[in-house]
């Protein structure tokens, strides 16, 4: 779809969409968005422009479906997926990549760390990928130093990412925020740093005592970003582990330097969004939110969870679900899912699909909240159809509607219960929708009460 719309911006030294959208062009991306999220073109433009809001779609990935990232457009979902050393392959990753798609995932990371050769996943994934593609490109960068990571140099560093964003990914982790006067922050922490990335960056600068090359360079990352159109998602390195650790020194200190970061990217008019906190309990939630849009002016932010309890292992895409809902209400733009095996092990398939849902459920509660245009109408259907017991019409409207058909027909699997006026919770004799009440029958129950009422007034 995009090949057209990409081939005229050949040649150009800045092709990101916040550039076109300060210039005062609607780009054919911008136009998309505006259909799929049925807003004004010129809103899209303007939220754009003025970093509210994001277009992940690298001028390399050209089969790209555009979608937004914004305060102004739905609470988007994204899935992480990805091969590591122990577990999991190309084919099985595609088949995630596929999974997650088919329930609805707006964007998918592939945060592969070893499982085969990464440019060939990558390449896989993104080829396969009709939604935008995020990465964490230390990870790579660690691998080709054979995890030795007092070898590492900035130009390691720089060239990984002008790989990835060769390749054709459309968003990458950055973790440039985290600097080294932040590192004694850490001290009082129950679970110290818990960001993969944000760990390799600490042990870098324990060993050389430098700052973060990812800091130092950040012009650098710019100058890549804006030749492809890859928008920096900026890393919590210091994101809470526990909810003992949620909001304290660390983390906040980092927050202010990844708004600074913010402001230095959109100098160049490079999209940025801002990772978010993993562990936070609820009375918390909305401080970190308005606090973010505060530090961060207002940039897209992006959140993993967060978990409001730590007392759940195989049950945090609940946990965390809880927490998604709560910051997707209170402005948060994209939230990060967790599946059942978080803190456990790679998830699978199955894992991906249970967490995805989760997730999807907890981005459309919180455009509810927020009283988005149309946000509910999905509901009033499947509602409808539920008190009329078209059962077939209410698996259609399910988010899963293949689980949703398999726990009716766990009971009643015969074609004929698809048009029965109950289900085995009740049984034929007690489902309380069965109380029809026709139009004429509530109004002669209006006019009876309305005697009643009469007759105690005038007594």
């Amino acid at each position: 779809m995009r090949t057209e719309w990409i081939a005229k911006r050949h040649g150009q030294s800045n092709v990101s969409q916040m550039h076109y959208a300060r210039q005062g062009v609607i780009t054919e991306e911008m136009q998309y968005v505006a259909q799929r999220e049925n807003l004004p073109a010129e809103l899209i433009r303007e939220e754009v422009a003025r970093g509210r809001m994001i277009i992940p779609a690298n001028i390399n990935h050209p089969n790209l479906e555009p979608m937004a990232i914004g305060i102004a457009s739905k609470c988007k979902v994204n899935a992480n997926i990805g091969a590591s050393p122990n577990s999991s392959n190309l084919d099985e990753e595609v088949a995630k990549l596929n999974l997650a798609v088919k329930y609805g995932a707006d964007t998918v990371m592939d945060l592969s760390t070893g499982g085969g050769n990464l440019d060939t996943i990558r390449t896989a994934i993104i080829k396969a990928s009709p939604v935008p593609i995020g990465t964490v490109p230390i990870y790579q960068v660690l691998e080709s130093v054979h995890g030795k990571i007092e070898n590492l140099t900035p130009d390691d560093f720089l060239h990984v990412i002008e790989k990835h964003a060769q390749q054709g990914v459309d968003y990458m982790t950055i973790h440039a925020g985290l600097l080294i006067e932040y590192l004694p922050l850490v001290r009082s922490r129950i679970t110290g740093i818990v960001s993969r990335g944000g760990g390799i960056i600490a042990r870098w600068m324990l060993h050389h005592h430098k700052q973060n090359p990812l800091y130092t360079h950040f012009d650098d990352i710019i100058e890549i970003f804006k030749k492809y159109d890859v928008s920096f998602s900026l890393g919590d390195s210091l994101r809470p582990g526990c909810t003992h650790d949620a909001s304290d020194d660390a983390q906040l200190s980092e927050l202010k330097t990844l708004g600074q970061l913010t402001r230095r990217a959109w100098e160049h008019d490079v999209q940025v969004m801002v990772e978010g906190p993993g562990h936070v309990p609820m009375d918390q939630i909305e401080f970190n939110v308005k606090k973010q849009m505060e530090e961060c002016s207002e940039a897209p932010f992006y959140v993993l969870g967060p978990l409001v309890t730590d007392i759940a292992p195989g049950y945090d895409h609940i946990t965390s679900a809880i927490g998604a809902a709560i910051a997707g209400w209170h402005g948060t733009a994209m939230l990060c899912y967790v599946t059942p095996k978080e803190h456990l092990g790679l998830p699978n398939a199955e894992d991906v699909r249970n967490g995805l849902i989760a997730y999807k459920i907890a981005a459309h509660a919180a455009d509810i909240a927020r009283h988005r245009i149309g946000a509910r109408d999905r509901d009033d259907q499947l509602s409808t159809a539920r008190y009329n017991f078209d059962w077939t019409r209410q698996f259609e409207l399910s988010l899963d509607p293949e689980r949703a058909k398999e726990y009716h027909d766990e009971t009643l699997p015969a074609d004929i219960y698809k048009t029965a006026e109950f289900c085995s919770m009740c049984g034929p004799k007690f489902c309380p929708m069965q109380t029809k009440v026709d139009a004429d029958a509530l109004t002669e129950l209006e006019k009876f009460l309305a005697k009643e009422k009469e007759v105690v007034t005038q007594s």
